[in-house]
């Protein structure tokens, strides 16, 4: 992959009850990363099975990027509006190391 991208995956447990809430919340403070200039774009995404389980990707230039904007005193903001929802979650980061668009696979494996 020639740009690669690093990926922060994040899970929120919500206090059941708060999801809509959580949801309403999450998409007013969203241009705080969105217009960050490293940020590639993120999603917000709700479990399938657990109605209080939600997933966020958010896509970065670089982690450098990232773990900068992450200690930000905006993002540091954006946190605190959020913590009230959720009751835990985590963290996961990575590398993506191939992205494969619709119809793209058989291309790759040429």
């Amino acid at each position: 992959m020639s740009n690669p991208v690093f990926r922060v995956m994040l899970r929120f447990d919500i206090n059941p009850g708060m999801e809509a809430d959580f949801e309403q919340t999450w998409l007013s403070i969203g241009s705080v990363i969105t217009d960050h200039p490293a940020n590639l774009g993120q999603w917000l995404m709700k479990d399938s099975q657990q109605d209080s389980t939600y997933y966020v990707i958010s896509d970065w230039v670089d982690e450098p990027r990232f773990r900068e904007f992450e200690h930000s005193d905006e993002h540091v903001e954006h946190r605190k509006k959020l913590h009230p929802f959720r009751h835990g979650g985590a963290m996961f980061t990575m590398n993506v190391v191939f992205a494969l668009p619709a119809g793209e696979a058989a291309k790759a494996l040429r």
